[in-house]
């Protein structure tokens, strides 16, 4: 599935992946997130971080009367504040869209699957 966009030029379609890994990308370039998880780790058999090419198996993207609905799934440092964290996720992926993308989002909701203890 893809997001539409409807101009006057004609419809603009923007995959699924392309957005993911925006999301991704906006996602891990916060402090205190140490990577993306997936969202079914019990079906995908998979615990690890994943990387830049499976981004769209941590992000589900909803298109919605006027914009979309992002789910992000997230891995955070242990010691950091996860309600700060989870509050910069949401804020650089409603920027990243709406500046990469032109597309508005109507909500970003974080899930956090995991806490890791990073080594010094």
């Amino acid at each position: 599935m893809a997001v539409k966009i409807k101009t006057q030029a004609g419809t603009i379609e923007i995959a699924n992946e392309v957005i993911a890994t925006v999301v991704g990308g906006a996602a891990t370039d916060i402090y205190g997130v140490v990577g993306m998880a997936s969202k079914n780790q019990i079906k995908d058999n998979l615990n690890d971080i994943l990387r830049k090419e499976n981004y769209s198996r941590g992000v589900i993207v909803r298109q919605e009367e006027n914009g979309v609905a992002v789910d992000v799934y997230i891995i955070v440092s242990y010691g950091t504040k996860i309600s700060e964290v989870s509050r910069n996720v949401q804020e650089k992926v409603k920027y990243n869209l709406e500046t990469m993308l032109g597309i508005v989002a109507n909500s970003v909701n974080i899930f956090v699957q995991g806490v890791r203890v990073l080594p010094e």
